[in-house]
């Protein structure tokens, strides 16, 4: 505890419950920015070492770091991981795309989904 010399008060309580807080952010961070850090193909070995050791002497200073460097290439490297990951579901499943699209324009014709909703699934599926 922060303030063991106080008793069990509520401030007491109130700190340690920000301080568990504030430990699982950091650890579950630390785990996304691994996850993306060891995934990534654009950088060398030595250049991972050294983010793994930013990341563990500096603590949240190298995930701020990371995020704020790297931010825009997790972003994207995350669509581009699910994309694959839909596309591959897709593949195993055997539905295709125009296969969808197809089953959206027989839901259209026999009235069960609006104008509306036909675009925007149309657009969803298309995208």
């Amino acid at each position: 505890m922060f303030f063991a010399q106080e008793g069990f008060t509520y401030r007491n309580f109130l700190m340690d419950i920000i301080a568990v807080f504030a430990f699982v952010v950091w650890f579950w961070l630390l785990i996304v920015i691994y996850g993306d850090l060891f995934r990534r193909h654009d950088i060398s070995g030595w250049g991972k070492a050294l983010w793994v050791l930013a990341l563990v002497l500096t603590s949240y200073l190298g995930i701020f770091a990371y995020l704020i460097t790297q931010g825009r290439g997790m972003a994207e490297r995350s669509a581009e991981q699910a994309q694959r990951a839909r596309e591959e579901l897709r593949h195993i499943v055997g539905f295709s795309v125009a296969d969808e699209l197809s089953k959206l324009d027989q839901l259209k014709k026999s009235g069960s989904i609006t104008d509306a909703e036909y675009g925007r699934l149309r657009t969803k599926l298309v995208s």
